[in-house]
């Protein structure tokens, strides 16, 4: 059976609204591969902003989200994850938009902070909002076939970029982010057309007190989750791109094309496996899953270690990018788990909550680790850097393992476990002699 064909046998699976979802997620993906390699380039050698601003530019986003995953919580329980999604596909685009005509820094700061809303609205509203339409056993499902779409719709989108976009046209790039910014447009009315009936405010009873924050950081399982969150997003995302090609680049000596290549074989690697990740995944213990990903990553990171011991060489090369793909494996388990067992996780009266407690743990680490990777690099602390990251997955994977026992079966990934026989003859006997009220 080939990828498309068991692609369409996967979203038939899912609720039609799911399916939806599905069709904003991919227009919404070729749009960001249309901009997404070229923030750097366009702001510095189409708009001739220095880097040191640049780099301050770039980080607005996760700064930005930061600081407004809380409040954005609150938002999603007192208004529905629909409304807010909504509200920050808006913000994308107008902060996109803005950015395809910013020529000075204070225009194109108030573009990025614009998308930092909208990147922290968005994920916890979209997860909740999946949570809302999706069962929890087909969640992870949605959730790996989201991901496959959305690196499917990047590479695609990058390949046309680096077709139209030239430096001596500035105009290619302002188009490249105009068609971005249309592209939020989409899923945008998708929500506020065929799914304006999901995703609103639950329902709340006047006798129930309203939720906080401290209530979602008392749960002592999610705690313990948070940190397996956090390790995975520190040795993972966090490091990708500010990381990983900072030490390709400078102690491996690989090529831009190299480099090129490795992204590619990594969004190939996703697009190619996750369909048989979600069949491995199915009917194991999540937990497990996690604790594998983080054996993969290591085995990713050693690759790109050894790879530095061969500057410039094929082996070398043929490492990096071999890096990459390996790292591309290990995403096919975390991207549909990890939402998962957050939406398994939370109340329906807290799940805006629960997502941007996540959402916060991930940037956290987002924010300290790329920091920390450069600061290790530029010292020429190598070693150092591929040793933190390699232990950070053995700490992942340990905490992973040692989450099991704490998480419900049904969070876990496992069906629920049913009484004994013996208990539930008791049960039933018991129905039986207890008056009815």
């Amino acid at each position: 059976m080939s990828w498309t064909a068991r692609a369409s046998a996967r979203l038939a699976e899912l609720p039609r609204e799911a399916r939806l979802l599905l069709v904003g997620v991919s227009i919404n993906a070729l749009g960001m591969g249309l901009s997404l390699p070229l923030l750097v380039v366009y702001l510095h050698d189409v708009r001739g902003l220095p880097l040191d601003v640049v780099g301050v530019l770039a980080g607005t986003p996760a700064l930005s989200a930061l600081v407004l995953l809380g409040p954005i919580g609150v938002l999603i329980d007192r208004l529905g994850p629909r409304r807010v999604q909504a509200g920050a596909l808006a913000c994308s685009s107008a902060g996109i938009g803005l950015l395809s005509v910013a020529q000075q820094a204070p225009p194109a700061f108030v573009a990025m902070a614009l998308v930092g809303v909208g990147n922290a609205a968005f994920w916890p509203a979209s997860q909740a909002l999946v949570a809302a339409v999706v069962p929890s056993p087909l969640r992870p499902r949605y959730f790996g076939v989201s991901f496959a779409l959305l690196n499917a719709g990047i590479g695609i989108g990058g390949v046309v970029s680096a077709f139209v976009a030239s430096v001596d046209e500035p105009a290619t790039f302002e188009w490249l982010y105009r068609g971005d910014a249309l592209s939020f447009l989409v899923p945008l009315a998708l929500l506020l057309g065929p799914l304006r009936h999901v995703g609103n405010r639950a329902a709340v009873q006047h006798h129930q007190q309203p939720g906080s924050y401290r209530q979602v950081l008392a749960d002592r399982v999610f705690a313990r989750f948070l940190l397996v969150v956090f390790a995975s997003a520190f040795v993972g995302y966090g490091v990708i791109e500010a990381g990983w090609t900072g030490y390709a680049r400078t102690v491996a000596e690989a090529s831009t094309r190299t480099i090129g290549l490795a992204f590619a074989a990594n969004t190939f690697a996703i697009v190619a496996l996750q369909l048989a990740a979600l069949r491995f995944i199915e009917g194991r213990r999540r937990t497990s899953m996690l604790a594998l990903l983080g054996g993969i990553w290591a085995a990713a990171w050693v690759m790109l270690g050894v790879a530095g011991l061969v500057p410039g060489s094929m082996v070398g090369t043929l490492l990096l990018i071999g890096s990459l793909a390996v790292f591309g494996l290990g995403e096919t388990l975390l991207s549909p788990i990890v939402p998962a067992i957050t939406n398994d996780l939370a109340t329906e009266a807290l799940r805006g909550r629960y997502n941007a407690v996540s959402a916060s743990a991930f940037q956290v680490a987002a924010v300290a680790a790329p920091a920390l990777a450069g600061l290790l690099l530029d010292r020429g602390a190598s070693a150092a850097f591929v040793a933190m990251l390699v232990g950070g997955c053995g700490v992942l994977a340990l905490a992973a393992w040692r989450l099991g026992p704490h998480l419900p079966a049904a969070a876990n990934g496992l069906p629920a476990a049913r009484p004994e026989p013996a208990v539930g003859a008791a049960l039933e006997a018991a129905r039986a002699v207890t008056p009815s009220r």
